[in-house]
């Protein structure tokens, strides 16, 4: 793409509502006859204010492919843009800046400070970069995920699901335009998961926060707006209001694929969202 072309691509992208955007990212890992392509020229927009999950088998690519979008992962050729700002170019300095400043994480493993209790963990990227919480937003957040009466606690006083809930809390105080979450119900019990997936839906609906979920559970997947299936390093395929039974018959046309059944985190429905 000329860099006019692409600036005027990057123009559209607040009018077109486009949080992130990739084109023909390709990222190769090795070189000459041990070389793995793990992902293959692929074309991608995420949309603002929807929460998008992306599956696929195991070494399909989709966790390649958030850590390319976030900018935790070089590429090998091809453009990322985060809103109108291309991050393919930065360097490591400008990258850590907007990650701290623009991009919210969550993983399967809650990464808390064992030694701060639940607020501090969740001011903490804040704290580091030395700016305050807007305090109508924190007080939201906090109320949104249930977290008021654990505020002094620390991780080792909460449950594995309230942890979580710190973690998207923290991911949430800084109000980032974008939300990725790395299989963020793996370490989580059925019920825990449920919770989580009901306060990310949350955030997308109440908050208008954009989320995209890296997850190979068709139940977790469920509760987003769109799915993007990933095979090959490729997008194979895509589906608008998913049902995990939909997205589990999907994911067995994929070879090597192996979801769990849905029953595994159900899809929550309105009383589940509700109940958060």
């Amino acid at each position: 793409m000329s860099t006019a072309a692409a600036e005027h691509t990057l123009g559209r992208a607040e009018a077109d509502g486009i949080a992130a955007r990739a084109r023909a990212l390709t990222k190769a890992y090795g070189s000459g006859e041990t070389t793995v392509l793990a992902l293959d020229s692929v074309d991608v927009d995420i949309a603002r204010g929807r929460f998008t999950a992306v599956m696929g088998p195991s070494g399909s690519g989709k966790s390649t492919l958030m850590h390319c979008l976030a900018g935790l992962d070089t590429v090998s050729a091809g453009q990322v843009w985060l809103g109108d700002t291309e991050i393919t170019g930065l360097k490591e300095r400008d990258l850590t800046r907007l990650r701290r400043d623009r991009i919210g994480f969550m993983f399967q493993s809650f990464n808390l400070i064992p030694t701060l209790n639940a607020a501090e963990n969740i001011t903490l990227p804040m704290d580091i970069a030395g700016k305050k919480p807007d305090e109508k937003w924190l007080n939201q957040v906090i109320d949104t995920l249930g977290l008021r009466d654990r505020l002094k606690h620390r991780p080792s006083q909460l449950s594995g699901g309230q942890q979580q809930r710190v973690a998207c809390a923290r991911a949430l105080v800084s109000r980032p335009e974008l939300i990725f979450a790395d299989e963020p119900t793996g370490n989580l019990d059925s019920r825990a998961g449920l919770e989580v997936l009901g306060f990310l839906r949350e955030a997308v609906d109440q908050l208008g926060q954009t989320v995209v979920m890296v997850t190979h559970d068709p139940g977790a997947a469920a509760h987003s707006d769109l799915v993007l299936f990933l095979a090959d390093g490729r997008i194979v395929d895509r589906m608008e209001r998913p049902s995990a039974d939909a997205v589990l018959e999907r994911m067995r046309l994929f070879s090597g694929g192996n979801p769990q059944p849905p029953g595994s985190v159900r899809s929550a429905g309105p009383t589940d969202l509700d109940k958060g």
